[in-house]
């Protein structure tokens, strides 16, 4: 055992040790929510507070991902430091494709009414050809930026719906796993980013620009 976990591990018995250990891994290591059926000390409030020990440690989070489902992410003020300045590992195009599926599958149902709460990996699965009509990538391009994407767990392939008269579409996408490790704050920015994005002019735009300018007023002059 590492010493960086020691401090939260000493005390505890050989079976608790290990029941905190296999939930710490479970929620770092699994591409899906883990059910608290499968790691017990996701159950138990003092052994859960533990798993979120150890991974504060690391600069991780535990989130929940509904009724009794948990997986981890990076907490707010690591996520912000690893971000500051705009840095943002993936390609441009990648970033593009990928906010074409947030705004079609998730944000524009949202905003008609058909999706409720704040989830980030269930929506209205967005075809394929939609994506082509709204890029101006190549199909070849288009279709190889999806691919990394689904390789980083960000979009995720869904089984094709029928159109109207039974006819099967082709392949359709959704946000990938990787959007259950948002925490409550970051989902809520991730809103904010797509409606500034999408609608700059409308009244909800500029309530969140007032809203950020006291923040950013004070970052600049803080010393």
């Amino acid at each position: 055992m590492t010493s960086i976990f020691e401090p939260v591990l000493a005390d505890l018995s050989e079976r608790h040790r290990d029941e905190i250990l296999s939930a710490f891994a479970a929620v770092e290591n699994s591409p899906d929510p883990v059910p608290e059926a499968v790691a017990p000390a996701l159950r138990d409030a003092t052994q859960r507070r533990a798993v979120q020990d150890m991974l504060h440690l690391i600069g991780r989070t535990l989130v929940r991902c509904g009724p009794g489902r948990w997986t981890s992410g990076y907490r707010d003020d690591v996520a912000a430091r690893l971000t500051a300045g705009g840095a943002n590992p993936l390609p441009l195009a990648d970033r593009a494709v990928l906010t074409l599926v947030l705004v079609h599958s998730v944000a524009i149902p949202r905003t008609e009414g058909t999706l409720s709460g704040d989830s980030w990996v269930d929506g209205t699965p967005t075809p394929v050809e939609e994506l082509q009509r709204r890029t101006q990538l190549p199909r070849g391009e288009l279709r190889q930026s999806l691919g990394r994407l689904r390789a980083a767990g960000l979009v995720r392939v869904v089984p094709a719906r029928l159109r109207p008269g039974g006819v099967p579409q082709n392949t359709a996408y959704l946000p990938g796993p990787q959007f259950s490790r948002l925490t409550e704050a970051a989902r809520r920015r991730l809103q904010e980013e797509l409606i500034l994005a999408a609608g700059p002019g409308t009244p909800l735009a500029a309530a969140i620009r007032r809203r950020r300018a006291p923040a950013a007023t004070t970052e600049r002059t803080t010393p």
